[in-house]
């Protein structure tokens, strides 16, 4: 949302806010020492559009400049710490799902990804420009007419082709990117390396118990009263209402996903393809984000 400017309160039991001027960037979990009713007591917040708080506590950010550090903001006493990607990564296309058979005859189910037209970078970010490092990639090239015309003023600044998706990949350093910057998957991946797959996934609708939370089902016999319901959802009396995160049916699937260290089993330049072991989220057609696999000791500090 936005960004704080000049010292924001927080408090009385309804926790509202006031500020002259919003300014947080991004809604991230921070934590804070406070004091409650005079005790001291470590409270988690999460700095969104409402502030949760218990009665009578009072929380002050002071005023700082969002740009003052890399690769966090810090608030008075709070630092809002944001995710650092191990390295710049590329979008493709899910194609479908097939087998892969290694030398000594195993067979391994991989997804197959292809790569249409993009994958070139729109826009550098720096700490001095905009208070992050970061690079904005843009994939799949479309017709004027199908972007509106901020987007395209965005593009044109660069002398880019009218692109239809854009996503950032932050990193610690930006010196070896420029704009118009053509990044090829091969030469960012081999065989064998690790990637972490991000993507939508299937959207499912509104499901019951059984499908969405793997519930078992009572017997199907005539004497059974209970079949695929859900069951009992708490006590009546005490505490006389239903607990928040409570599984329950809903809407199932359609959310984004992100699947972890998954192997690539092959590149082929010829047919701009890639093969990676298992399965990815969504459909044929569906669009995702490829970054290299962060492991903690190798390209994320272990602190």
């Amino acid at each position: 949302m936005a960004a704080i400017s000049p010292t924001l309160s927080v408090k009385s039991s309804s926790c509202t806010y006031s500020s002259s001027k919003r300014s947080l960037y991004n809604s991230k979990s921070v934590s804070s020492s406070c004091s409650v009713m005079g005790t001291p007591k470590f409270q988690s917040l999460r700095l969104s559009s409402s502030f949760l708080c218990s009665p009578n506590q009072i929380i002050k950010l002071k005023s700082v400049s969002p740009r003052s550090t890399p690769l966090r903001r810090a608030i008075g006493g709070l630092e809002i710490k944001m995710s650092v990607e191990a390295g710049v990564g590329v979008m493709g296309t899910k194609l479908g799902m097939m087998s892969f058979f290694e030398e000594d005859g195993t067979v391994v189910p991989v997804t197959v990804v292809g790569f249409k037209e993009g994958n070139i970078v729109t826009q550098v970010k720096t700490e001095s420009t905009d208070g992050y490092n970061a690079v904005q990639v843009g994939y799949e090239r479309v017709r004027d007419r199908k972007l509106t015309m901020p987007e395209l003023g965005h593009l044109n600044k660069s002398g880019i082709i009218p692109m239809r998706h854009l996503q950032e990949f932050r990193l610690v350093s930006v010196d070896d990117f420029t704009p118009s910057q053509k990044i090829l998957f091969e030469d960012l991946f081999k065989e064998g390396d690790l990637v972490d797959v991000s993507g939508t996934t299937i959207g499912k609708g509104f499901q019951g118990g059984i499908k969405r939370h793997n519930f078992k089902r009572g017997l199907m016999t005539h004497g059974s009263k209970s079949h695929r319901a859900l069951g009992s959802i708490g006590a009546g009396t005490t505490p006389g209402h239903v607990y928040k995160g409570k599984k329950m049916p809903g809407r199932m699937g359609g959310t984004k996903t992100k699947i972890r260290k998954l192997k690539i089993m092959k590149v082929d330049t010829d047919l701009r393809v890639v093969m990676i072991k298992g399965a990815l989220p969504g459909k044929p057609g569906n669009l995702l984000r490829l970054a290299p696999a962060k492991i903690v000791g190798k390209n994320i500090p272990k602190n």
